[in-house]
């Protein structure tokens, strides 16, 4: 959930993208690389999504 309110109708990530259109194909691919790769073990890939939420001081 974003820490400030994003303007528009739908879902957050689409009214972020939608302020900010040239991040999406960067976002993508960075999801792409990580929730796609058979090399990085699940376990070890959410002890970095926790890890990324307590940096942004967000409850896990």
């Amino acid at each position: 959930m974003a820490r400030l309110e994003l303007p528009g109708e739908g879902e957050e990530t689409g009214r972020l993208f939608q302020l900010a259109p040239h991040v999406s194909g960067p976002a993508a691919a960075l999801s792409g690389a990580v929730y796609g790769s058979e090399k990085l073990p699940v376990r070890l890939r959410e002890l970095m999504r926790m890890r990324i939420a307590q940096i942004n001081e967000c409850h896990v």
